[in-house]
């Protein structure tokens, strides 16, 4: 059955992998913008959006990245950040999202003269004025924070720290973000043996801009529950397409755990993990039982929400049950306490319209 922009619309939705500073509203980049002194591309925001769309389809993460550029500029103060946070609030509620993970890196916003504790504590504020305004505009959503440390540089551990100090002040747990291919978890050896030791939830990004070993050592060495990205662990399965391929240990960890893979469509092919979403392997693995969830990386810069992700995926044959399959596995992946991933579940099950006295 084909779901229509509408029906879209209204389906619950869950996003586990979202960067704050990867969805600004254009409108407002071009205000803040102009506020700081920073010259854009272009002051009209359609075009803007267009161009961040443009630049962001490059075939290459590391060029899909330059783009930032633009948003951490205005992201430097406690008022902006604040504003931020809450307008993605805002902005995901409005697309029905009912929970979110927005993930950000605090090191990357202390130009403005901010500590680590200001910046997560300003978008943590930002959130919960969001939450309010959803609720006061009756879109229920739920929003939490994860802490990404810049892979290519050596404050992981500091933000480890970071992360386990607001565990439960809107901070749900840690990342590494950035450049992939060259910067390998195993250099951050020290931040991982803190987050295990403390119990603290780890989502890694791997198997984007690099391969299966790079999913390998996030899983070995960084301890994730849920991979960024992940597609590419799709390498260490020998005849994918076969009626009975064989998977090597990594995909087999994998499968077995139902790691969460934090798939995200539009920009697997902006960066040129993927060749389309036709090719995506993400409808594979989910066909051979892996954890595939769907979400949006980057609203702004790749020019996506959570329905168009859907949209996309009806497009190359998803069906209502398979995005109601990978947004039950974003709930029970989401990093929250059990019962409350059980809550979570029951809203995503009532959402699409199932009687749960059926169950």
């Amino acid at each position: 059955m084909t779901l229509t922009s509408a029906e879209i619309l209204a389906l619950p939705k869950v996003v586990l992998h979202d960067h704050l500073d990867g969805g600004l509203r254009p409108s407002t980049l071009i205000e803040l913008a102009a506020e700081v002194g920073h010259e854009l591309p272009s002051t009209d925001p359609e075009e803007l959006a267009a161009i961040f769309v443009k630049n962001a389809s490059s075939g290459d993460l590391v060029s899909y990245l330059a783009t930032f550029v633009h948003t951490a500029v205005v992201m430097q103060s406690e008022v902006n950040i604040r504003r931020i946070a809450r307008e993605a609030v805002l902005d995901l509620a409005a697309d029905g999202v009912i929970y979110a993970e927005l993930r950000y890196a605090p090191e990357q916003h202390l130009e403005g003269g901010l500590t680590l504790q200001e910046v997560v504590e300003a978008v943590q504020a930002g959130i919960e004025e969001g939450v309010a305004e959803a609720s006061e505009a009756r879109h229920t959503i739920r929003v939490t924070a994860l802490l990404d440390a810049m892979r290519q540089f050596d404050r992981s551990l500091e933000i480890a720290e970071l992360a386990i100090a607001n565990r439960g002040r809107g901070c749900v747990g840690f990342d590494i973000a950035g450049p992939e291919l060259g910067f390998p978890v195993a250099n951050h050896t020290a931040a991982f043996e803190l987050l295990r030791d403390s119990h603290m939830p780890v989502t890694i990004h791997a198997g984007e801009a690099d391969g299966a070993s790079s999913v390998g050592q996030a899983l070995a060495v960084g301890g994730a529950r849920r991979l960024g990205h992940g597609v590419r662990v799709h390498e260490d399965i020998s005849d994918l397409d076969a009626d009975a391929p064989e998977f090597g240990v990594i995909a087999q960890h994998a499968l077995d755990q139902q790691i969460p893979l934090e798939c995200c469509p539009t920009s697997n092919v902006q960066t040129g993990t993927v060749a389309s979403i036709e090719a995506h392997p993400m409808h594979r693995l989910r066909d051979l039982g892996f954890a595939v969830t769907v979400n949006t990386d980057n609203r702004l810069v790749s020019g996506v929400s959570m329905s168009s992700e859907f949209a996309e995926l009806v497009r190359v044959g998803w069906s209502k049950e398979d995005l109601l399959e990978a947004s039950l596995i974003a709930a029970w992946g989401a990093f929250l306490p059990y019962d409350e991933r059980g809550d979570l579940a029951e809203l995503v099950l009532e959402g699409f319209g199932i009687d749960l006295g059926d169950l």
